[in-house]
């Protein structure tokens, strides 16, 4: 039986956060190690607070938004050899640096490890484009947030994650987002309109929560954020929908 390919794109913040958190990365390669009899792996590694931070200073000394972007591009391929090295002789060696030599290793390798690929692209569509050239059946998009908000929880506490939403309402809601370097966001307009045209089903899930993680990699019952192309119906398996419960 054909190994189900499956795409993650997995915040810097969550990878390496503000404190030192090994323990974190080690989890993370053993729960996609122990998965790989079944599915094979293209993992897009963000750049998070530390490459916010050289964005920030190279901004003040009066860096282009493109060259702000490669800072954060060599930040995102850095977080990307951590992971590689948890994960052993089961990964590609190295960062893939484009889509196509990602596509390639895939061949080869269980588990490709990348980060961002050109200037103007978060990796929240390196990993959109990533998902259709391996031509992933689920994208996973595991962030700091449990979902996608009908308002930033940061801000109101009382905001309501949406459990279920289809492609049409994300691209609504992401529309508009500010682009520049070292912007953070669910998910940015262009993967959004990526995943949109290939009809990829992807999940927004805590990445912190290996266990929920897991589940939306296995296409079960998780609690986050699930977008398709069309709103849930009565004949929807129970195992293809978020959960309901906070």
């Amino acid at each position: 039986m054909a190994q189900e390919r499956i795409a993650i794109s997995i915040g810097g913040s969550i990878l390496v956060p503000d404190n030192e958190d090994m323990s974190y990365i080690k989890q993370l390669a053993s729960t996609l190690l122990d998965m790989l009899p079944v599915y094979k792996f293209l993992v897009v590694c963000g750049g998070g607070k530390i490459a916010r931070y050289y964005i920030t200073i190279g901004r003040s000394l009066g860096a282009d938004e493109s060259s702000l972007d490669e800072l954060g591009i060599e930040v995102t391929r850095l977080n990307a050899r951590l992971l590689i090295t948890a994960l052993g002789d089961k990964a590609y060696f190295k960062p893939a640096e484009s889509v196509d030599e990602a596509r390639l290793a895939s061949n080869s390798y269980p588990i490709v490890v990348m980060g961002g690929t050109h200037p103007g692209q978060t990796t929240d569509a390196v990993a959109a484009l990533a998902a259709e050239k391996i031509k992933a059946t689920r994208l996973i998009n595991a962030t700091s947030v449990d979902g996608v908000y009908n308002e930033d929880p940061k801000a109101n506490p009382n905001a309501k994650r949406i459990d279920r939403m289809t492609f049409k309402e994300l691209l609504d809601k992401v529309m508009y987002s500010k682009m520049e370097a070292g912007s953070s966001f669910i998910f940015d307009p262009l993967g959004a309109k990526l995943i949109s045209r290939s009809k990829i089903q992807t999940a927004v899930v805590f990445g912190r929560d290996l266990l929920q993680l897991s589940n939306a990699i296995k296409g079960q019952q998780f609690t986050g954020t699930l977008i398709t192309a069309a709103p849930p119906s009565s004949s929807d398996a129970p195992a293809n929908s978020a959960s309901p419960s906070r």
